[in-house]
């Protein structure tokens, strides 16, 4: 069997979409920009990320993409697939979808496979 990578990205919306295996839009979620003292961070940063799952809905998402991304990474192993590639957006890139890939890249490197990350519009300016 073929060793499989799950390589997680996040993304803004408003700098360009992503194509991947799997690509997901976190905007339904309440967004810290609007809280004046989350803004300059990110999902990286504790409070921003306890903010993006102080929401129920929050951790709901976790939970059904980890179950998905397991599933779907033990299907590609089985096909000898090297790579999963996962993406999940928001409107800037730098809360919401940051805390949610965090937060998956921790359950599926548990889980025991490869995890890769990339945050493509973490360094762009909050505006």
């Amino acid at each position: 069997m073929a060793s499989l990578t799950v390589e997680l990205g996040s993304f803004g919306f408003k700098y360009g979409e992503e194509s991947g295996h799997l690509v997901f839009d976190a905007r339904f979620l309440p967004n810290p920009f609007y809280i004046d003292s989350l803004r300059p961070m990110t999902g990286k940063d504790k409070d921003c990320a306890d903010y993006v799952f102080s929401f129920p809905a929050a951790h709901k998402t976790l939970q059904l993409l980890k179950e998905l991304i397991l599933t779907q990474a033990q299907g590609f192993m089985e096909q000898d697939k090297t790579r999963l590639d996962v993406w999940v957006g928001c409107t800037g890139g730098q809360h919401r979808s940051v805390a949610i890939i965090e937060a998956l890249s921790k359950e599926i490197e548990a889980a025991g496979f490869s995890v890769s990350v990339r945050h493509r519009d973490i360094e762009r300016a909050a505006l």
